[in-house]
């Protein structure tokens, strides 16, 4: 596989290869899941790869991740795949889990290891008799069924890392223990996406990094998750943002234009295929793909 800086094929940067993806959260209201499916009916529009479904700290949407995975899956056209985390359960628990949903008819796992009980900044404890870390998940989804599993991966290094060496030998285990691609942290900078994937490629990892873009226009919001998870924001973004707190439509825009944006240089680089995380906000991930230019399709 080439690195970045030895693509030149042109084709990279049009719409026709263009590849997308999803990633939304269960809802907690009925306000709320009329709002996800009316997201997730709009964005299937797009003819996304697929579409995923978060997992709360400690499995805390366990019932609510397993119904609308199961009903993406059942009611609609899409691929749906379901994040599962080691936190907070026994083995045994997990892989009725993980058979419940291949019974359901998912195919598709997001395997992680999961936040720590007592949440981001605390030490992290395996539980008792549960998979350790996700690359034990991994390999246990893999006894159950042929499941396609996804991962995580970190352009700027995961909290708890100590270093790039610890980073990518944690990687290259849950790659051996049978993932088939892994999906960014988000990030702010395309040429810190392509740093992260040529140390990926001089590790000998081969499988498909899609890096993830978060659509989050609540700055607040944004430099809270960009802090707890050690992500460097742009200096521009503190400006860009600035003022803006009680004008939802400017920083709607702004984000839109700024995703898209990075969107662009990683395209420039060879990337080709994009993991969204919605927040469950249809109308900003759909502006987003419509100003790469992939076209909606009529149903």
């Amino acid at each position: 596989m080439a690195k970045h800086s030895d693509i030149s094929d042109p084709t990279v940067a049009t719409p026709a290869n263009l590849r997308v993806s999803f990633e939304f959260f269960p809802p907690k209201t009925e306000k709320m899941q009329i709002n996800l499916w009316e997201s997730i009916q709009k964005l299937e529009t797009l003819n996304p790869d697929f579409v995923s479904v978060t997992y709360g700290a400690g499995g805390s949407t366990r019932e609510r991740t397993h119904e609308t995975v199961a009903k993406i899956a059942k009611e609609t056209g899409l691929s749906a795949a379901a994040h599962l985390t080691c936190v907070g359960s026994e083995r045994g628990e997990i892989d009725e889990i993980a058979q419940a949903y291949w019974d359901a008819g998912v195919r598709h796992i997001v395997a992680l290891r999961g936040d720590p009980e007592g949440g981001i900044g605390t030490a992290y404890t395996p539980t008792q008799n549960g998979y350790g870390y996700s690359d034990d998940l991994v390999a246990g989804l893999q006894k159950i069924a042929p499941f396609d599993i996804s991962v995580s991966a970190y352009p700027e290094l995961h909290p708890e890392s100590k270093n790039w060496d610890t980073e990518i030998d944690n990687l290259k285990r849950k790659v051996d223990a049978g993932a088939s691609r892994a999906i960014t942290q988000f990030f702010f900078s395309a040429d810190t996406f392509f740093r992260f994937q040529d140390r990926v490629l001089d590790a000998g990892i081969t499988i498909p990094i899609i890096p993830g873009l978060m659509l989050q226009p609540n700055y607040k919001g944004l430099k809270r998750m960009s802090d707890m998870c050690k992500i460097s924001i742009p200096d521009a973004y503190h400006e860009l943002f600035s003022d803006l707190d009680d004008d939802p439509k400017t920083r709607q825009l702004l984000t839109a234009n700024a995703a898209s944006e990075l969107a662009r240089n990683l395209r420039t680089g060879g990337v080709r295929h994009f993991h969204f995380y919605t927040l469950n906000k249809a109308d900003l991930a759909f502006m987003v793909c419509k100003i790469l230019g992939l076209q909606a399709q009529q149903k």
